[in-house]
């Protein structure tokens, strides 16, 4: 077989040893699978059958988590019931209560409430700083420090991560790198190929690709992923067979749909550019060979009512997540991020006017058109 990205997108499921073999793989929708004795029993704990009861496996999240892992380049994967849970059983399989984890300001919110809120309350020491400089986060590195962790594009300013140097910093420290890989994908970025120790996704998001899943997934070298499956499975995190199955259905056009929704976004970020209504445009340059990603986030001048640029996008909708093959806006500020405290916003500059778009895979002339009228309709 092949070695290509895009025919592994395609062709990472394994077959189920059967006489009649069905083209695509069967959702196996049940909670539990039947033995024929006591010894037949037996036979999964020896090691000699995969599967006893969903929580612990199933065919169609072991696929999800298999193919996720081939396609970054590690040798294991776990798939989980979302993207907050993957990154949960990671960190957990990395560093335990009382040791010292150092992740960026910049963070997703959700991402940021897990550190700041959760794990602190399970007794982990957490230091949320300025990512920019490398200089910085070594000066953070303490005795206990054990895990630094990132994603390689930043949401929503989308500052994509200087991995060498974070991964070159790990191993001078004998420390663990985790890098969240949801936006790039490992279509632009295979963090874990660098050098990264854990890779997770939110699988909800360009894995799955079509906005009818919630999943996540986990990868790196068999040690850590198998630490991290544990966690997943004594935690209640354990992927369902149906949202499984889903996404990998989602993980055949990856390549395809990124393909598309990279050449839109970037068509749609030069226009941007060229607009007197825009202050800022946070589009990343030199991200991969294929593109810079799908997401664009704006920022619109004082004097464009926000309200009315959002009603008057028709057809573009207002939603609190990303990467359908659909062009979709979110409003940061009143969703992802929240939460986090104002004087981090207001030192990354989620300012009132940031918009953050995840563009379709629609004809950009479309897009581009849509974010058009409804700058023309917002100005005041």
């Amino acid at each position: 077989m092949t070695k290509h990205f895009n025919t592994q997108t395609v062709h990472f499921q394994k077959g189920d040893g059967e006489k009649n073999v069905s083209k695509t793989k069967p959702i196996y929708q049940t909670s539990a699978f039947t033995f024929e004795s006591l010894e037949d029993m037996e036979s999964y704990f020896s090691g000699e059958k995969e599967y006893l009861y969903t929580r612990y496996s199933n065919p169609n999240p072991d696929d999800l988590g298999a193919g996720v892992a081939q396609l970054e380049g590690a040798p294991a994967g776990a798939a989980s019931s979302s993207g907050m849970s993957a990154i949960l059983a990671g960190v957990m399989a990395a560093a335990n209560p009382g040791e010292h984890i150092i992740v960026p300001e910049d963070l997703y919110g959700g991402t940021y409430q897990l550190f700041e809120q959760e794990l602190k309350e399970f007794g982990y020491e957490i230091s949320v700083i300025d990512f920019t400089s490398i200089k910085n986060v070594e000066e953070e590195i303490k005795d206990n420090t054990v895990l630094l962790y990132s994603e390689s594009i930043a949401n929503p300013l989308l500052r994509a991560e200087n991995l060498q140097e974070l991964v070159s910093l790990g191993k001078t420290h004998n420390l663990t790198v985790m890098i969240d890989n949801t936006f790039a994908t490992p279509y632009l970025i295979q963090p874990y190929k660098q050098g990264a120790d854990i890779v997770v996704h939110s699988a909800t998001k360009y894995i799955g690709g079509h906005s009818d899943v919630t999943a996540g997934v986990v990868v790196g070298n068999e040690e850590l992923i198998a630490k991290a499956k544990k966690k997943i499975i004594n935690l209640g995190g354990s992927l369902s067979p149906f949202e499984a199955w889903l996404a990998c259905r989602g993980l055949k056009t990856l390549s395809v749909r990124m393909e598309r929704q990279c050449a839109n976004a970037n068509e749609l970020a030069v226009w941007f550019r060229e607009q007197e209504d825009i202050k800022k445009v946070y589009y990343p340059e030199a991200v991969s060979e294929r593109g810079n990603g799908a997401m664009v986030s704006i920022e619109l001048e004082e004097y464009i009512d926000l309200h009315t640029f959002f009603s008057s996008l028709d057809w573009v909708k207002i939603v609190p997540t990303l990467a359908g093959v659909e062009t979709t806006v979110s409003y940061p500020l009143g969703t992802s991020h929240r939460t986090v405290p104002e004087e981090i916003r207001k030192s990354l500059g989620i300012t009132a006017g940031i918009v953050r778009i995840s563009v379709g895979i629609e004809e950009s002339k479309d897009i581009i058109e849509a974010f058009n009228r409804a700058l023309q309709a917002a100005k005041k």
